[in-house]
């Protein structure tokens, strides 16, 4: 038992725990949805909407862009969404495995257990969703590079406990802080604002699950795991946020690659999205213990401080 009396398993798992799984579970049952439905797919794309708004264009504000023609512009941005949404299939694969492992033998008769398997079918309809889009809209499949892919392959093998969620984490809160203005702008292609709504929905579940699976893992953790973990979720995070936006999108637009990585580089528009996008996350980390002098300079590399 707690010293509130709140009844407690081996590894720190209470009813109150169960509490906020039970709510999620409720939370799925009223308000879930089926892409294939809310989707219009055979919509026509009108030419002059964007993939993503244009403020959240890697090159928005610089000479570069400045310099594009408008076609150039709509087509990036429909490049850069689609780059996003292949790094989310691809962490969603990595998250789906992290979650089976994690639930593996566990108590089926848990609303812990059952809110786990519940994320796990709302990632598969998220993954067949993004493919959908960038198929609609004929972006290639962009994937990770292969150190990249391969230290992914070590992390979804390896992690466990709060790192593993922590890396959820890191992949769902940038992102929601994205899609919540994709899913409001005008200029925005309806397929991507569709898609954005339902997983701003869906993943506010993902993101509370994750945030209380890692308040329970780090109940009576010591310092020294507080470290390795701090650090880790920060390398995760280092990893994620800088394969969101494969480099060839520029060349698929017909921009020169280095001189556009190095405009993007010396953005301070882009810093200051990047910090706006990782605000609330970094809130919750510095509140669960983890943010330490190794994962600052990490996030602070990533301007997401």
């Amino acid at each position: 038992m707690t010293d509130t009396g709140t009844a407690t398993t081996r590894r720190g798992h209470t009813t109150a725990d169960e509490d906020v799984s039970q709510r999620l579970l409720d939370s799925a049952a009223q308000l879930s949805y089926d892409p294939n439905v809310e989707v219009d797919w055979a919509a026509p794309l009108d030419p002059a909407h964007y993939g993503l708004n244009p403020e959240w264009s890697t090159l928005y504000g610089t000479r570069l862009w400045r310099e594009m023609s408008e076609h150039q512009r709509v087509v990036l941005t429909r490049h850069e969404v689609g780059s996003i949404m292949s790094t989310g299939i691809w962490f969603e694969m990595i998250l789906q495995q992290l979650v089976l492992r994690d639930q593996y033998l566990k108590n089926h008769g848990n609303a812990e257990f059952r809110f786990a398997l519940t994320e796990i079918a709302d990632e598969c309809r998220h993954s067949i969703m993004f493919a959908r889009a960038c198929e609609k809209m004929g972006v290639p499949h962009y994937r990770p590079t292969r150190p990249v892919a391969e230290a992914a392959r070590a992390f979804k093998t390896l992690a466990t406990g709060e790192l593993a969620y922590g890396g959820i984490l890191v992949a769902e809160e940038v992102l929601d802080v994205m899609q919540r203005d994709w899913m409001r702008g005008e200029e925005v292609l309806p397929i991507i604002r569709a898609t954005s709504r339902i997983h701003v929905v869906e993943e506010s579940r993902h993101m509370k699950f994750a945030r209380q699976e890692i308040r329970e893992r780090l109940r009576g953790a010591g310092p020294v795991r507080r470290h390795n973990s701090a650090f880790g979720t920060a390398v995760a995070a280092a990893v994620i946020l800088t394969s969101m936006v494969n480099k060839r999108v520029y060349a698929a637009v017909g921009l020169n690659v280095e001189r556009a990585l190095a405009e993007v580089r010396a953005s301070e528009h882009r810093k200051a999205m990047m910090r706006t996008s990782s605000a609330h996350l970094i809130h919750f980390l510095g509140e669960a213990g983890l943010l330490n002098r190794p994962a600052v300079r990490i996030y602070q590399s990533l301007h997401m401080i």
